[in-house]
């Protein structure tokens, strides 16, 4: 991602505030594995939550609590999804709320599958700091093996399979089906939704290079922009998804 500037980090330790970029650099991973999420029949994913940097002005002093959202959906440039803390000092948001927050207020992110997390730099820089015995009783009251803070992963499988830090095995495993289900469909490939995305946008959001190659091929408009006047090679380039820039 582009450098964006952490606002919210006042007063945070450096080994937090490196934890909050590490969540912002990788934060297109966690929306890869979640875009393929929403898709299977079957749920592969035990959690999936976005922690965010929320504030308000408060007697003229800006207050930041940093705090947890689910159902997840991300355009590119803001993340939407629901608030699952009850803040402490803030007074204009509630746990259950939808909200709508700029990417560069992002502090965190974590998957889990199989009892495995993914990502949770802030939870990692914490473990850090604490004993053998105080990280097992974390890990059992998450009810999630966080593994060791030193060596955060990012995508499933990343040690035994590194090649899927570039392409989601199923964006491979999908492209026939998605071949066939373009012929099938064909207006999938010009239609818009209401914030004037287009499928080969959301695609390209995701990082999923193979998906994004069969659109093109099938004669999706690369030159597409949203209402915000944005193309899929904006947001490539944006999210630095450095193996998809090059098919446009």
């Amino acid at each position: 991602m582009e450098s964006t500037p952490i606002f919210f980090a006042d007063g945070e330790s450096p080994k937090m505030i490196d934890a909050f970029k590490k969540a912002q650099e990788t934060f297109k991973y966690f929306w890869r594995e979640l875009s393929w999420e929403y898709r299977r029949i079957i749920p592969a994913l035990e959690v999936a939550c976005v922690k965010l940097a929320f504030t308000q002005e408060i007697e003229n002093e800006t207050i930041v609590e940093h705090m947890w959202i689910n159902d997840i959906n991300f355009d590119g440039e803001k993340i939407y999804g629901i608030l699952v803390n009850d803040p402490n000092e803030l007074t204009n948001v509630n746990n259950g709320d939808e909200v709508e927050i700029p990417f560069n207020q992002i502090s965190d992110w974590l998957f889990a599958t199989q009892g495995k997390t993914y990502g949770g730099f802030t939870i990692q820089a914490m473990r850090s700091e604490m004993t053998q015995k105080e990280r097992e009783e974390h890990d059992d009251a998450w009810g999630m093996n966080f593994g060791d803070f030193n060596d955060i992963l990012v995508v499933y499988e990343q040690k035994e399979n590194p090649q899927n830090l570039t392409e989601h095995p199923m964006s491979i495993n999908m492209k026939e089906s998605l071949e066939d289900f373009i012929k099938n469909n064909p207006t999938e490939l010009t239609s818009k939704d209401e914030l004037g995305y287009t499928f080969l946008h959301r695609e390209t959001i995701a990082g999923n290079s193979t998906s994004v190659q069969v659109l093109i091929d099938s004669g999706a408009d690369v030159n597409a922009k949203t209402n915000n006047g944005k193309t899929a090679l904006d947001f490539a380039r944006q999210l630095n998804w450095e193996h998809v820039i090059p098919l446009f």
